[in-house]
């Protein structure tokens, strides 16, 4: 059942979250996402073979292609999400060296529908707001909820952010799922028993 106390909340907190990621400028922005693909690496060691789920960025999240990049020079295997409908899951596709990638709504990329799925070991996650408790905001569609709910094994939730989305409290239901990680241009922060 929907708390529809905590859901307002949210909402508000959702609103402001969009407005300090919107007053950054596109140099910082620029800036951020590659000191966070530094953090990342320098504070992760993948195994090889281990599964990443990334994301395309859209609107003004912290770009991730730093990190693609680097993901697939390395040869690690990567899949991006792909909304399949509002309350569905997201199929997670495997993005083979040198594929292409296609418009999959939202102004989000993907590989192809032929594309193999696959379940990740480490998922990077896009987000609005972030605490200290690593509890995650979301934009409030369940996707990401969904998706980790159905997974038969719980991978390393890591997200990606601005320093400036760090929101002093946010109110956590039972189907939030806190993140492991998160990673800034500020550093990496480990929450829970990864701490």
């Amino acid at each position: 059942m929907v708390d529809d106390t905590i859901e307002q909340a949210k909402a508000a907190l959702r609103i402001k979250a969009h407005a300090a990621r919107a007053a950054l400028t596109p140099s910082d922005r620029a800036d951020a996402a590659l000191a966070a693909a530094e953090h990342f690496f320098n504070a992760l060691t993948l195994q090889p073979g281990q599964i990443v789920a990334a994301y395309w960025r859209i609107r003004d999240e912290l770009d991730c292609q730093p990190i693609l990049v680097r993901l697939m020079d390395s040869l690690q295997p990567v899949v991006l999400p792909v909304v399949m409908g509002p309350e569905e899951p997201l199929e997670l596709r495997v993005w083979e060296q040198g594929a292409a990638l296609y418009p999959a709504g939202f102004g989000t990329l993907a590989p192809s529908e032929l594309a193999p799925q696959a379940v990740p070991d480490v998922v990077l996650m896009p987000l609005l707001g972030f605490d200290a408790m690593g509890t995650r905001l979301g934009y409030g569609g369940g996707y990401y909820d969904r998706t980790l709910a159905g997974l038969a094994k719980k991978p390393l939730l890591i997200g990606l952010a601005f320093a400036a989305q760090e929101i002093d409290t946010i109110p956590r239901e039972e189907h939030d799922i806190p993140l492991d990680i998160i990673v800034t241009e500020a550093g990496v922060r480990h929450f829970g028993a990864s701490a």
